[in-house]
């Protein structure tokens, strides 16, 4: 069973992930909600994704998670994607080294599936 991190979501979306992701693959979820709760994780656990929101529940930026994972030797291989409909966001997380993500309002499509397939499948 893979392992995948949802950082900085609400609940509700939290719930969402997990449905559509267990779905579909054969993964555990972990949560949390800041920056800092983020890299300890990461630190103590391997995970196949890290889905990172936007902005995150308690107002820090996604995209600064994203960095500091990929300023790091010991979490830049780490893949991470950002949770996000806006494309300038989605460009900027790339810019920093996210694979490119995807909106919430297409989690549940055929194309995220294919998206997330080689990360997290058999």
């Amino acid at each position: 069973m893979k392992r995948v991190l949802s950082v900085g979501n609400c609940s509700f979306d939290n719930g969402r992930l997990q449905s559509v992701l267990t779905k579909h693959f054969d993964v555990e979820i972990d949560t949390c909600d800041t920056i800092d709760e983020a890299l300890e994780a990461i630190g103590n656990r391997s995970y196949a994704l890290v889905l990172v929101n936007r902005v995150l529940t308690v107002g820090e930026s996604g995209h600064d998670l994203i960095a500091k994972l990929k300023a790091n030797p010991e979490t830049a291989e780490q893949p991470v994607m950002l949770l996000s409909n806006y494309d300038d966001a989605q460009d900027r997380a790339v810019e920093l080294g996210a694979l490119r993500g995807f909106g919430k309002a297409e989690l549940d499509s055929e194309a995220v599936r294919r998206l997330l397939e080689p990360l997290l499948g058999a």
